[in-house]
């Protein structure tokens, strides 16, 4: 591999594990935070700039990971050579994450056996995106792109259109668009927390934006249409959101510098808005960049090894959060109400860390193993 090419791969695995620890940071919010929820988009006058912040940080999450996806299938097929392969790869695969999100992911987040809920989240939206890039493919580059960026900056245009639970598009268009419940007979409720059609977009771009980085790509030029993206979506953002534009609630000048600057990044995830994938998109371009100029130093070689192994991670740290919440909660028993959660999000950040550095042993060592053993074919699923 040549040290073009490796700089190239390890960027994408460097911003994958970046986001996946900004997931991780998340997740610990969510695990020992519960007693300060905040809603989408979040209210400014009664959610602290740290607490801000950090949630404003996990927003990267989903869009890498699902433009990702995309970018790593066109190179799955570059290598097996055909997009039969490619399609064929991304049907398996994303049956196989819809499985995993209401198995082994929703019992990780409930402990409960049977569930009465299924939270149907990123890791269903990404296997429903996978299904149907499976089909879109076949599809010409040009005509891919333009469909992507029809979901991206258009699904905006369908927010007024809503259905009761009862009317026959009731439930497709929670799938698609409106993030609702769905009730299975009298004993299971699902909740479409992720709804799918800007997510198809999302990864509809990531496939077309492939050949940028196909083996014989110039690196010159890549950075160059990555940095030409990232600045029309970041300057798109910025032109939309200063005259309350399409597609998002208005902002307001808050009490203080900080609170405005809070009310103008604060943008809605649920179905995303054409200005927040703007801004992560953006942004995930721009650190696509910045980690392939940095080659295979410290810090990428770190990232990179996080990214290498996104679903170990992903169940592991859901499995390791849940037992140490349960842990907590039978040491010092309930301290918020209904849950045992931390103090401060310093606490919060600092749980985090000491994860990152207990997981790491781990997610090397499976890294290696799926490197080192290509013969075992499931291994790829992970």
């Amino acid at each position: 591999m040549t040290e073009t090419a490796s700089s190239r791969l390890h960027s994408i695995d460097a911003l994958r594990g970046l986001v996946i620890l900004f997931m991780l940071l998340d997740h610990v919010r969510e695990t020992f935070y519960l007693h300060m929820q905040v809603s989408d988009p979040m209210d400014v006058g009664q959610t602290e700039p740290a607490l801000f912040f950090s949630r404003t940080l996990a927003h990267l999450c989903a869009p890498a990971f699902v433009f990702l996806t995309g970018l790593s299938a066109f190179l799955y097929g570059e290598k097996h050579e055909g997009r039969a392969a490619v399609s064929s790869f991304l049907f398996k695969r994303g049956l196989f994450l819809v499985a995993l999100e209401i198995t082994l992911v929703n019992f990780a987040w409930t402990f409960q056996l049977p569930p009465s809920v299924l939270y149907l989240q990123v890791i269903w939206v990404i296997g429903l995106s996978m299904l149907a890039l499976s089909v879109l493919a076949w599809l010409p580059r040009a005509v891919l792109a333009g469909l992507g960026l029809l979901l991206v900056a258009g699904h905006n245009l369908l927010d007024g259109l809503h259905f009761m639970p009862g009317d026959w598009a009731y439930v497709p268009w929670a799938i698609l668009h409106d993030r609702g419940w769905i009730e299975v007979g009298d004993v299971l409720r699902l909740r479409t927390s992720y709804p799918l059609l800007p997510w198809i977009g999302v990864i509809a771009l990531g496939y077309a934006a492939g050949p940028w980085f196909g083996r014989m790509a110039d690196a010159t030029q890549r950075r160059r249409n990555l940095l030409l993206c990232a600045a029309t979506g970041l300057g798109g953002f910025v032109l939309l959101r200063l005259f309350n534009g399409y597609g998002e609630k208005p902002w307001t000048m808050g009490e203080t510098a900080l609170q405005t600057v809070m009310g103008f990044l604060n943008i809605t995830k649920y179905p995303p808005s054409l200005l927040f994938l703007a801004l992560t998109l953006g942004i995930g371009l721009l650190l696509l960049v910045f980690f392939e100029r940095r080659g295979e130093r410290p810090l990428v070689r770190l990232l990179a090894v996080f990214g290498a192994a996104p679903m170990f991670f992903y169940l592991l740290h859901l499995y390791v959060l849940k037992l140490l919440y349960l842990a907590c909660v039978a040491t010092w028993g309930l301290n918020h109400g209904q849950h045992f959660g931390f103090d401060s999000m310093g606490a919060i950040w600092l749980c985090s860390l000491l994860l990152i550095v207990a997981l790491y042993p781990p997610v090397r060592w499976f890294a290696r193993l799926k490197a080192r053993r290509r013969d075992i074919a499931w291994l790829k699923y992970l």
